[in-house]
């Protein structure tokens, strides 16, 4: 009887997404080390989560949010509903609100910073796993946070300028933000170039901004703009 029941207890199977091969090798060997985890699975850019995740099927996703290639927060908006089983944990180099606000309205449960310890990241996964939100004490040191997050109503107390936006505004005021025209942004999203102008009308209405570049020099403010 005790053997069958550890053999239906399942590991929490994690994907490792990040363009820095030695941390990936690296979280995979702690991993290893821990009973109950089991990484199954590692990409080096966002372009092929939603293929990884089908292929893999994992528990949890690690997703570092600067990586060359596609925008980590265009990517996580156009992840298909059905893909949302597994729970996303957002990893960032850089500590910032913005990301933060970012990381909620993708549906994340959890933002850490790389210089976590490999101990509390694993403690991290194991939270989220759970079903609690999880932020790493320098997440929550400079971003103003309780430490521990334990249930959705939490995500309301997190509100900053950017919460006003829609995924959409959002998506399209990084766009802004990198520079890119107004036709390629109506080509990137696939709406007319008058939707694009609803839309920018819109966040410098919610921002109070008065044109393009104010919106440009915002997003770049905000760190929604890696230089």
């Amino acid at each position: 009887m005790i053997e069958e029941n550890l053999s239906m207890t399942a590991n929490i199977r994690v994907l490792c997404i990040d363009d820095h091969a030695f941390l990936i090798e690296g979280l995979t060997a702690r991993f290893a080390d821990e009973p109950g985890f089991e990484v199954c699975g590692s990409l080096d850019n966002a372009g092929g989560l939603a293929d990884a995740i089908s292929r893999h099927q994992p528990d949890i996703v690690l997703l570092d949010i600067e990586m060359p290639g596609r925008d980590v927060f265009d990517v996580l908006e156009e992840l298909p509903a059905s893909e949302l089983s597994c729970r996303i944990i957002l990893l960032s180099g850089h500590v910032r609100q913005t990301y933060l606000d970012l990381a909620i309205k993708a549906g994340a449960w959890g933002y850490l910073s790389k210089r976590d310890e490999p101990g509390e990241i694993i403690a991290a996964v194991r939270q989220v796993h759970e079903g609690r939100f999880a932020f790493s004490p320098e997440v929550s040191s400079k971003c103003g946070l309780d430490p521990i997050q334990t249930d959705a109503a939490d995500r309301t107390r997190i509100a900053s300028s950017l919460g006003r936006l829609t995924p959409r505004e959002l998506q399209i005021l990084r766009m802004i933000g990198r520079g890119m025209p107004r036709h390629e942004i109506a080509s990137t999203i696939h709406r007319s170039p008058k939707t694009v102008d609803a839309h920018r009308s819109s966040i410098m209405d919610k921002l109070n901004l008065h044109d393009r570049v104010e919106l440009a020099r915002f997003a770049i403010r905000e760190g929604l703009v890696e230089l």
